[in-house]
C-alpha cells in the first residue's frame, strides 16, 4: 500500500516533474473535450502530446501508450455496444468493477486512495486528485500504469499487457502496432493505396458472397481484380506482415495487420518481394508480390483458374475475425489515387 501510495503522490504533489507532465497531460485532455469537431490533424497532435506527457510520467515509451489506446479503440469500435465510449477521443474502455474495485461498495467511487484500497486499478493520470473514469488522461494512465508493473522496456511491458488483457492475441496486435508508430515516428498512418498499380490493365467486380466449389461448399470473402500474370501487387496499407506462405486455397498468399486491426488477405501470387518477411513493416503502394493463379491444391499448384489477386479484409474482434466486403474500400482507394494522380 505503501508504494502504491507514493507512486500516486508522485502524480499529485505540488513542484513534482510528474505534476507538471500531469498537468500537460490535462490539457491535452481538456483540448480534446473543447465543443465542436477537432480536425483529424489536430486529433493526432493533441493526442501525440498527452501520450508524450504520460511516458515522462510513467517511462513507457509513447509508441507502447499509443498503441495500447489504438488497439483499445479498435476493440471499442468492433463491439460498441458492449464498450461504449467513456473519453473524449481516448479509446480506452475499463469495466466500472475493475475500475472501482470488485468489492468496492461504492462502484462510481473516483477516490484514488479508496479505489486503490479495493484492489480497483482506477487512478488520477492528470493530477487533479480523481480518478474520474470519463477522463481521457485517468483511462490511459490507469490502464498503461497496470500493465507497466512488470517493467517498461520493449521486453517486459509485453509481459504487463499480458497480466491485463490475458489474450496473447491482444499482446501480439499492441506490439504490431508499437512497431509501426516507433518505426514512423507520428500517428497519422492511415492513407491507402489500391492494391494494383493504377493505370495498368486490370477489371475487378463486387465478388463478395459468390459460391465456391473447390474444397467444400463457402461463400466467396473477398474481391477478385483480373490482370495479367506478373502484374505487381501492393500494400494497401501501413502495416505488418503477419503471415507469409503457402496456403492451399489461396496458393502462395500474404496477410498485412493494419492499425485500424484489419487483416489484409492477399492470394494466389505468383511469388513475393524475397526481402519480405514475417514482421517486417510495409506502407502504401509498396510492392508485396505479384499477380499469379497459385493455390487450389498442394504447394505449388498454379493454373487451375485466371491469374487474379484476391483480396479480402477481415475486421478483429477481440478473439475472433470477420470478414467484410472490401469492395467500397476498393473502390475508394481507387478513385483517391486517380486525384492524387492528376493533382
Amino acid at each position: 500500500m505503501t508504494a502504491a501510495v507514493t507512486a500516486l503522490s508522485l502524480i499529485i504533489s505540488p513542484g513534482s516533474s510528474a505534476t507538471a507532465a500531469g498537468k500537460a497531460a490535462s490539457a491535452a485532455a481538456s483540448r480534446l473535450e473543447e465543443p465542436g469537431a477537432v480536425p483529424v490533424k489536430d486529433q493526432y497532435d493533441i493526442r501525440r502530446e498527452l501520450y508524450d506527457s504520460l511516458s515522462s510520467v510513467m517511462n513507457v515509451e509513447w509508441y507502447w501508450i499509443a498503441a495500447v489506446d489504438q488497439y483499445e479503440r479498435t476493440i471499442s469500435k468492433a463491439k460498441p455496444k458492449a464498450r461504449p465510449q467513456l473519453g473524449q477521443t481516448v479509446g480506452v474502455f475499463i469495466e466500472q468493477e475493475r475500475w472501482a474495485g470488485e468489492l468496492n461498495p461504492d462502484s462510481e467511487d473516483i477516490f484514488p486512495l479508496s479505489i486503490q484500497w479495493f484492489n480497483g486499478i482506477g487512478r488520477d493520470g492528470d493530477g487533479n486528485g480523481l480518478a474520474e473514469r470519463n477522463s481521457d488522461a485517468d483511462l490511459l494512465y490507469s490502464l498503461v500504469r497496470f500493465a507497466s508493473a512488470k517493467g517498461t522496456s520493449d521486453i517486459r511491458f509485453p509481459i504487463g499487457l499480458w497480466d491485463y488483457y490475458r489474450n496473447s492475441r491482444s499482446v501480439q496486435r499492441i506490439e504490431q502496432f508499437a512497431s509501426i508508430y516507433k518505426k514512423y515516428g507520428k500517428l497519422d498512418l492511415y492513407e491507402h493505396a489500391f492494391p494494383l498499380p493504377v493505370g495498368s490493365s486490370y477489371s475487378y467486380r463486387d465478388t463478395w458472397g459468390a459460391k465456391r466449389g473447390w474444397g467444400g461448399r463457402r461463400s466467396h470473402e473477398g474481391t477478385d481484380l483480373f490482370a495479367g500474370h506478373g502484374t505487381p501487387v501492393r500494400s494497401t496499407c501501413y502495416g505488418v506482415i503477419e503471415i507469409k506462405g503457402w496456403n492451399r486455397f489461396g496458393g502462395w498468399r500474404i496477410g498485412i495487420r493494419d492499425l485500424n486491426n484489419h487483416y489484409h488477405y492477399y492470394a494466389h501470387l505468383s511469388g513475393f518481394d524475397k526481402k519480405l518477411a514475417v514482421g517486417d513493416i510495409v506502407e502504401p503502394g509498396q510492392v508485396i508480390g505479384w499477380v499469379g493463379s497459385s493455390g487450389y491444391g498442394k504447394q505449388g499448384t498454379s493454373g487451375k483458374f485466371p491469374p487474379h489477386l484476391h483480396y479480402g479484409i477481415y475486421s478483429d474482434r477481440g478473439l475472433v475475425e470477420w470478414a467484410f466486403d472490401p469492395y467500397p474500400l476498393l473502390r475508394r482507394w481507387e478513385q483517391q489515387e486517380r486525384q492524387r494522380r492528376r493533382s
